[in-house]
């Protein structure tokens, strides 16, 4: 019997995926019982409950996947995986050995983080190929592995591309959002603990990282492009961190919807339906542009709507911080500014996020 190219596949990358536990020192709590008890009458009335610490117990608090992209033990996942400070990560192989590991770097833009077995000795790990996630069709065949639910390692599952390009807001278990842009959307199973593990073709090649998951939908999961990650490996590899560029303002993008609530909540009318109002965040101490940034430098200034950004134009499709994410640090760009009723332009050049 002719067996599935899939089989295949997957025992040539399953050596390579990992699963992560997240665990943290937590304090170990005892009862035990008093009794009340009166210097003349004695004992009365029932047993009282009391607590008391005894030491501190580790304990298992999320988990996630990921996969071994350089031998010496980096590992590629998501940064909603490690994002906790102050835990303790542990790397499971398919071989079931566990290796402690340290975050090197996250990616403040993208759902990536690397991270690293600290201590190897020598040891060289089986590494998965990265694919080109810009050459993807839909319709094309796709696996995923994971540890799904957290329990079930390098649990396998099988579909296809059935979208491209998709945008979402993500939570996390944190409490957290985050928008996720340029995703690939598929309908093999993924799962809570899915997070960071691979998105492979038939070739055995990753093209995306799992990274979220509709919940009450059936069959609808969202990949990281590969790309989008191979950019944080390559600054990783050369300077040591993420490297990413920053204009510095907090924003919100305008389209036809806001445009109507800004005018029923504020009684006032927003002069246009797309670009970038630049507003601060509701909270004490919050600035709509961060001092001495490339913005602050170029006279952007709150309420400003910025309406170009090196000549493309500020929609829900391309936002500002897709276009700003484009650039290099210490490129000079050119931005289209909208203040009350007159339009300038006004050149910058683009730092590093710190």
């Amino acid at each position: 019997m002719q067996k599935s190219p899939v089989v295949q596949t997957v025992k040539t990358v399953s050596p390579a995926v990992v699963s992560i536990i997240i665990s943290k020192d937590l304090p170990k709590i005892r009862k035990y019982y008093i009794q009340p008890f009166d210097e003349f009458l004695g004992p009365y009335g029932p047993p009282m409950l009391q607590y008391r610490r005894e030491g501190s117990q580790k304990v298992k608090i999320g988990g996630g996947s990921g996969f071994f992209v350089f031998p010496e033990g980096v590992i590629l996942t998501n940064r909603h995986v490690v994002a906790l400070p102050e835990v303790d990560y542990t790397v499971i192989t398919t071989d079931e050995k566990e290796y402690k590991a340290e975050v090197l770097a996250r990616d403040s833009v993208n759902d990536v983080a690397i991270i690293k077995i600290k201590d190897p000795k020598g040891k060289k790990f089986p590494t998965l190929e990265l694919g080109d996630s810009s050459q993807l069709e839909l319709g094309q065949d796709v696996i995923t592995i994971g540890n799904a639910l957290g329990a079930f390692q390098n649990t396998v599952s099988t579909g296809v591309v059935s979208g491209l390009s998709r945008f979402i807001t993500a939570a996390s278990g944190l409490g957290q959002t985050q928008d996720l842009r340029g995703l690939i959307q598929t309908d093999a199973a993924i799962n809570p603990g899915n997070s960071g593990g691979p998105l492979i073709d038939l070739d055995g090649k990753v093209i995306g990282i799992n990274t979220a998951i509709v919940l009450g939908a059936q069959n609808i999961g969202f990949a990281i492009p590969i790309n989008n990650a191979k950019k944080d490996l390559t600054d990783l590899k050369k300077h040591g961190r993420i490297i990413q560029p920053f204009l510095g303002v907090r924003y919100i993008l305008i389209n036809k919807a806001l445009r109507e609530t800004f005018e029923e909540k504020y009684q006032a009318r927003l002069p246009v339906d797309y670009g970038a109002l630049v507003i601060r965040e509701p909270g004490p101490g919050d600035q709509a542009v961060v001092p001495n940034s490339p913005a602050d430098k170029a006279g952007v200034s709150e309420n400003d709507i910025i309406l170009e950004f090196n000549k493309t134009k500020i929609t829900e499709k391309n936002p500002l911080q897709d276009l700003i994410h484009k650039c290099k640090v210490g490129d000079i760009v050119e931005v289209k500014i909208l203040r009350g009723d007159k339009i300038g332009t006004a050149k910058l050049k683009l730092e590093e996020r710190k």
